[in-house]
């Protein structure tokens, strides 16, 4: 009897230590749910840019340069206005040049008088030769004296235009319509013919728009620069300075013959009205092109990637537990992402607490965060 009490306690107590022990590892086995925020991806419309830094530049600019020496005697324009084509606008010391313009003109008369006398006697000489009434030196003299007295004309006339060339030259016409810059001359100023810088004129409306683009996304603006714009069309937008958007579009005029070997980059100039003189040339600015990717695409926000050795993943809801998708990027916008590839639309993304997941983690949904898209 007393063998058998002592087997009873035994077996009692060995059962209260395998419960104890067993209720410790199912303690250290259960995990709590971890909380996160989640969104629900969808298809949105996203339009959205790629930015390129830029310059404003004129279509046409000219630097004014007298082509005579001489002083300064008259400037006849206000600086920093527009000018006509035509328009009168320096003018160099005309005096000598027209003394010689003068006399050059005088000289012609005298050779062409002279050659009138000496065909005349050609003419007579010819007759008498004709007739066999002359000796056969003064005919040969008179038709030598013709010859030079053509070539004399040709001389003075040849004189004539250089002297009118000279002479027009002192004056300095605007070459086409445009704004005209600060004078880089006084009046009195010696100038020198090919080196005085005068001023610059640089026409205004419309403008040019340089930027440089990668090598390899020169097949796409190809295709910009042969398509049909049409009156509204966005594809590209300018960024003036104070970081305005500027309200006119812009269209493709020239693509540079090559590509900067050292850089890679080919020059693309758009062209955009300006009427209202907002923009001058040598201003900085930005380029916006509509990205090829805009319209309807998958958006989700920037934070809910997770990157792993250079891919990307994303947890989304399965039940209460996550599930890790891989997914392919595209650009970003403001604070969300364009994904290409791995999610249909219709996920619910994992936002807040990615850090702590991995596959097949217990969740606790804390929070539905909206998303807005402020393309």
């Amino acid at each position: 009897m007393y063998k058998r009490f002592h087997i009873i306690i035994y077996f009692a107590l060995t059962a209260g230590l395998l419960s104890c022990s067993g209720n410790s590892a199912n303690k250290k086995t259960e995990v709590p749910a971890i909380p996160v925020t989640v969104t629900k991806a969808s298809l949105t419309d996203a339009v959205f840019y790629n930015l390129y830094p830029a310059n404003i530049v004129a279509l046409k600019e000219v630097e004014l340069r007298g082509q005579v020496s001489g002083y300064i005697t008259g400037i006849y324009f206000t600086e920093g206005k527009e000018v006509h084509t035509g328009e009168k606008l320096y003018e160099i010391d005309r005096r000598k040049y027209q003394a010689a313009y003068e006399a050059v003109q005088s000289n012609v008369k005298i050779a062409e008088a002279n050659l009138e006398k000496v065909q005349r006697d050609a003419d007579r000489y010819t007759d008498l030769e004709s007739r066999d009434a002359v000796a056969k030196q003064v005919f040969d003299n008179a038709m030598t004296d013709l010859k030079n007295a053509k070539q004399q004309v040709d001389v003075a006339k040849s004189e004539l235009i250089q002297a009118k060339t000279d002479y027009d030259y002192s004056l300095i016409y605007a070459p086409f319509d445009g704004t005209i810059g600060f004078s880089s001359v006084k009046l009195g100023a010696l100038v020198t013919p090919g080196q005085t810088l005068l001023n610059t004129i640089s026409s205004g409306d419309p403008m040019g728009v340089d930027f440089e683009i990668s090598e390899t996304e020169f097949n796409r603006f190809q295709h910009l620069e042969n398509a049909v714009i049409s009156k509204n069309d966005t594809t590209f937008k300018i960024t003036l300075p104070d970081n305005s958007i500027y309200p006119y579009m812009g269209k493709i005029s020239v693509i540079d013959r090559a590509v900067d070997p050292q850089t890679g980059t080919i020059r693309v100039r758009i062209t955009v009205p300006n009427h209202e003189k907002m923009l001058k040339p040598g201003m900085s600015c930005k380029v916006l092109v509509l990205n090829a990717n805009a319209g309807q695409q998958i958006l989700i926000p920037f934070k809910a990637v997770l990157e792993q050795l250079g891919e990307y993943f994303v947890f989304i809801v399965n039940d209460k537990n996550v599930k890790q998708v891989k997914i392919s990027l595209g650009p970003i916008v403001k604070s969300d992402i364009i994904v290409l590839k791995g999610l249909k639309g219709d996920e619910t993304v994992v936002v807040d607490g990615i850090q702590k997941l991995h596959e097949g983690s217990e969740i606790a949904i804390t929070a539905l965060q909206n998303q807005q898209h402020n393309n």
